[in-house]
């Protein structure tokens, strides 16, 4: 059963929102996604919010573009954790999709990471079912050491050949 809901407004989002999938196949998180414009399909929006509970997601992951309503939305309806991923836009770079998302009432959070942060987004959503699962936690955990090893080979290596060589090679 999914854990995660990965949702989005639009199919020219994918690309970005499918890093988040990406973190939580990585991780052994069960997720699905789909597509749904909270705008042109509010009918088939509110039946996917109301029903997610019921579903087993206990994190939903909503990407958006532009005016963002789709994570907003989301956290007004489903009780458990939003992550809104702010999706960059021709006219102002994804600042609109950012204020968007970020600038919700008080009383309805949504967490918030930044433009095209889809990875994060999944990230973040492993570390918060990792509260509750030890397994999970431990692979978090795993993760981290990895992104450590692969600075520390970098910083050895531009100590061994030195800056200028270092900067050829890449």
């Amino acid at each position: 059963m999914a854990q995660v809901g990965i949702v989005m407004g639009s199919d020219s989002d994918l690309p970005i929102m499918s890093k988040a999938a990406q973190m939580l196949e990585k991780f052994g998180i069960e997720y699905d996604i789909t597509i749904i414009s909270a705008h042109r399909m509010p009918d088939v929006f509110f039946d996917y919010a109301k029903s997610a509970q019921e579903k087993g997601y206990k994190v939903i992951i909503a990407g958006a573009g532009g005016a963002a309503h789709l994570p907003g939305m989301c956290a007004a309806i489903f009780p458990l954790p939003v992550i809104g991923v702010p999706i960059h836009t021709k006219s102002v770079g994804g600042v609109d999709s950012l204020y968007s998302i970020v600038q919700m009432p008080s009383g309805i959070p949504v967490a918030t990471v930044a433009i095209d942060g889809a990875a994060n987004a999944g990230i973040l959503a492993a570390k918060i079912l990792a509260t509750s699962d030890d397994a999970l936690l431990a692979k978090i955990n795993a993760y981290k050491e990895e992104l450590k090893d692969g600075v520390m080979h970098k910083k050895d290596k531009i100590e061994s050949v030195g800056y200028k060589k270092y900067m050829e090679d890449k």
